[in-house]
């Protein structure tokens, strides 16, 4: 087993040097990404959430009374973000999709109140648009806590008063009529455009990490047309240690490509890596394993150098759209959500959309990661049983 890790650790080495010295391939794995990443990055820069102002419709069947005055203060500025809608124009407007939805006194709101008796604001939302319906029922359930709260001290005045029934002229006369509704609005916060950088980084990251892997299968076969590798068993190297070493190679240059890349998004892009920078790192390395061993399986399916350019290419491009590279998965449909988990690109990036988006802790991603180490040890399983050291006739 010592003899084993030294021999890959002496194959490693060597594929690193060769790495360095490729002026090519040190700038496809290093610097060819940047250009996506920029090009991406100003492109979706504007499409940030803008701080517009949430507008509600409400509407009453009541030509008078309670509901009026409420929407009249409601109304009152156009600040406070309320619009009132006769109920046939918000039905309409609401069919036509010109409205996401509107609150709706019904036409005897005031009498129930005033009879002691239970009344209701109606929500009217599309279907399917919880969004709407939580900020409508926010409005609705306010309204209706201060109601219920005056309406219990009216009838209160009027118990005490001896009105046989809740007289709203000589309520007032006492003083007792409920007072008006107040609506106030206040501004906790500017919303901030996000930086489009937080996932079209990860996204590009990880899709030249499996690409650099995967072209390296590509001399694995040169190595192994050129009887390099054959060359290799007669000196006693290991056919483990052969499997071992390409791995590892593939290893360094993928934990080179996420330093680099890394420490550019941070200093160049100001990319946030959330609440827990050492899940997103944990993440990463744990790609950069799946990727190596996806490298050398691919080489272990081949037969030729141009089947391995050919295989790599295609894989590469394959498996980024599905996988979330080009586009964040989580405004995909859910079918290709789907299907994205059965690539580690998708694992990754979903895994690094929700530390960095969407403010997760590294707990929510340790499935992520259980999946990438998954992934690694399938691909490295199908490289150890597969892999050949002898060109095919």
């Amino acid at each position: 087993m010592r003899l084993v890790i030294r021999q890959a650790l002496l194959l490693s080495f060597k594929d690193t040097r060769l790495f360095f010295k490729d002026r090519f391939a040190l700038g496809f794995a290093l610097l060819f990404p940047i250009l996506f990443i920029v090009a991406f990055s100003l492109a979706l820069g504007d499409l940030g959430p803008e701080d517009d102002q949430l507008r509600m419709a409400v509407a009453t069947e009541e030509e008078s009374g309670f509901s009026r005055e409420v929407i009249d203060v409601l109304t009152i500025t156009d600040s406070t973000g309320v619009d009132e809608w006769d109920p046939k124009d918000a039905g309409l407007a609401l069919h036509e999709g010109r409205i996401p939805g509107y609150l709706l006194f019904p036409v005897d709101f005031t009498q129930r109140i005033f009879s002691g008796e239970g009344t209701e604001i109606l929500v009217v939302t599309a279907d399917g648009d919880p969004e709407t319906e939580a900020v409508l029922g926010g409005l609705a359930r306010s309204i209706g806590g201060r109601i219920g709260t005056l309406s219990l001290a009216a009838r209160g005045v009027t118990e005490l008063e001896g009105f046989g029934s809740l007289d709203l002229v000589k309520l007032g006369q006492l003083g007792a009529a409920p007072p008006s509704i107040v609506f106030t609005t206040e501004q906790v916060g500017d919303v901030e455009p996000f930086n489009a950088s937080n996932f079209t980084l990860p996204g590009y990251l990880t899709m030249f990490l499996f690409f650099a892997a995967a072209l390296g299968a590509e001399a694995i076969a040169r190595e192994r047309q050129t009887q390099t590798l054959e060359r290799l068993l007669s000196n006693g190297v290991r056919r483990s240690a052969i499997v071992a070493g390409k791995m590892l190679a593939s290893l360094y240059r993928g934990l080179i490509q996420l330093a680099f890349l890394w420490a550019l998004g941070i200093f160049a892009f100001s990319i946030d890596f959330g609440v827990s920078p050492v899940a997103v790192i944990a993440v990463s390395v744990l790609m950069a394993v799946a990727s190596s061993a996806f490298g050398v399986m691919l080489a272990s399916l081949v037969r030729t150098v141009k089947s391995a350019s050919s295989a790599a290419v295609l894989a590469s491009l394959t498996l980024a759209p599905l996988g979330g590279c080009w586009w964040p998965l989580f405004i995909t449909p859910d079918w290709m959500q789907a299907i994205g988990r059965l690539t580690p690109h998708g694992w990754a990036n979903d895994a690094f959309n929700k530390l960095m988006l969407f403010g997760a802790e590294g707990q929510d991603v340790l499935m992520h990661m259980a999946a990438l180490l998954l992934f690694a040890a399938v691909f490295l399983a199908v490289a150890v049983t597969r892999f050949r050291t002898v060109s095919a006739s």
